[in-house]
């Protein structure tokens, strides 16, 4: 056997193993069901359609395709508090998570991330607030959802960009979700607050006029897939579906009905949040 024809078949047989590594798990096949659980607090993610009261969002429309090209699975969606999608997965209440939750290293040492969608956290303010300038909120109190990433980002941001020039620190104050930040906000409670840029757009958008957003996402991060360590051929089946939806437009007319088009990412990631 030459050189090339024994790396030939190495490769063959490699493309082989990938392909019987992406197969739906026997007992997801044979139920014919996939197990979700969602926040339905994150709209445009996720949320209750306040007209018919049915789970809508961006995530529910990826759940939904998927499933359907994983042999036309019906999905048994529930819902918890945030702080509890992630027990959800371990105990397994649930067989992957994609309710707009960030990629973290902290959270990879019992799971991996499925990255699909770009994100960041903004500043926004009240319309008519005197802050022009992110830097106008040093000495401010902003408020973002505790059980997130933003808590540390404001507090790195604070310190290089305020702090660092003599300023006072930005004042964190904690929210349950982000409608609970929102309503803070509208309260005069706080001066300012901290979502994802994929949910700014859809809040503006619901209350015309409202908010004003205030500078750039100040750090970037993705959305993730979350599945079980131990579920990794779930992992790679779903990582070979989301690819093909990639390719053939199917994810990017999801993204675009949600008008998240400039958060998409051209292939699906393992666990590649910098943070």
């Amino acid at each position: 056997m030459t050189r090339l024809s024994h790396f030939l078949g190495l490769a063959a047989l490699a493309a082989v193993t990938s392909a019987q590594a992406a197969e739906l798990p026997a007992e997801i096949k044979q139920a014919g069901t996939l197990k979700l659980t969602v926040n339905s607090t994150y709209a445009p993610m996720e949320y209750r359609d306040p007209a018919t009261n049915e789970l809508v969002g961006l995530d529910i429309d990826l759940a939904n395709e998927l499933a359907k090209r994983l042999g036309g699975l019906k999905i048994v969606w529930s819902e918890t508090p945030f702080a509890e999608l992630i027990p959800s997965l371990q105990t397994k209440r649930a067989d992957f998570i994609i309710s707009g939750i960030s990629d973290r290293a902290s959270r990879r040492e019992t799971a991996d991330f499925v990255d699909y969608l770009a994100t960041g956290p903004q500043f926004f303010v009240m319309a008519d607030s005197a802050a022009k300038d992110a830097t106008d909120l040093c000495g401010k109190k902003v408020g973002t959802t505790r059980s997130t990433s933003f808590p540390v980002e404001i507090e790195k941001w604070s310190k290089q960009n305020c702090e660092a020039a003599g300023k006072q620190a930005i004042q964190y104050v904690p929210g349950e979700n982000s409608i609970d930040v929102r309503n803070q906000l509208k309260q005069g409670r706080i001066d300012a607050a901290v979502q994802g840029s994929e949910t700014l757009p859809y809040a503006q958008s619901q209350e015309p006029g409202k908010y004003r957003i205030v500078g750039e996402a100040f750090a970037k991060g993705y959305q993730g897939i979350m599945f079980r360590k131990d579920d990794a051929a779930l992992r790679e089946v779903v990582t070979e579906k989301l690819a093909a939806m990639i390719a053939d437009g199917a994810y990017k007319a999801v993204l675009d009905k949600w008008g998240l088009g400039a958060n998409a990412v051209e292939k699906p990631m393992l666990n590649a949040a910098p943070q």
